[in-house]
């Protein structure tokens, strides 16, 4: 039988995106970008909801290229709040658009949002057991802390983990899942894109609970 992190089994959609997607390091700045939003979309609700409206996300908001979603207006939000293929929430909505603004400011100033969101990458931990991955970490908080700064909306700190895990700037898949040392390969051959953030590599995150995303 094949060991999987325990969440992967769920659901379908959670099982193919736990194998092909989730901790597989990306330095996509449009992926990057897209994963951010839409963990902000998640918040109060369940990311499988999220997961399976995904390819209307990417349609209403131009497949997250984050020059396009920054001259996005008020008429794209009205026209967006009548969609329910997406979440319709005005809040997050502008975020969005307000977040890729933010997300321009930092490709100007570090070359890439990947060279900015990498340098934000903790040293590697010990691999979680079930019931023992972190909801939030110290690199997470330290990240969080920064977009807030940068002007980002609707990115605490668990949101971030979450985003953290899933782009691979941690390998979190627990010790025994299939999925663990085809990621470790991954982020072993990967060429980091500058490690030019202000993070410049925090310390190992703590472990605490079980988390999706």
């Amino acid at each position: 039988m094949v060991e999987r992190c325990s969440w992967a089994e769920s659901a379908p959609d959670y099982l193919a995106y736990h194998d092909e997607e989730w901790g597989r390091p990306v330095t996509d700045d449009n992926r990057l970008f897209e994963k951010l939003c839409l963990e902000g979309f998640q918040s109060g609700l369940s990311w499988l909801t999220i997961l399976r409206k995904r390819d209307r996300f990417r349609m209403q908001f131009r497949d997250f290229e984050i020059a396009r979603v920054a001259r996005m207006g008020e008429p794209d939000v009205e026209r967006l709040l009548q969609d329910a293929g997406i979440i319709r929430h005005r809040g997050k909505i502008e975020s969005t658009i307000n977040n890729a603004k933010h997300a321009l400011a930092i490709q100007n100033e570090f070359g890439s949002l990947a060279a900015y969101v990498w340098g934000f990458e903790p040293k590697p931990g010990a691999a979680p057991t079930h019931g023992t991955v972190a909801a939030e970490t110290e690199a997470s908080r330290a990240l969080s802390k920064d977009l807030k700064k940068r002007g980002f909306s609707f990115v605490g700190p668990t949101t971030v983990y979450a985003f953290m895990q899933a782009m691979g700037l941690v390998n979190d898949h627990v010790a025994g899942c299939v999925c663990r040392p085809q990621c470790e390969a991954e982020r072993k051959k990967l060429k980091r894109p500058g490690v030019t953030g202000p993070g410049s590599r925090v310390p190992p995150p703590e472990r605490g609970r079980t988390g999706g995303g």
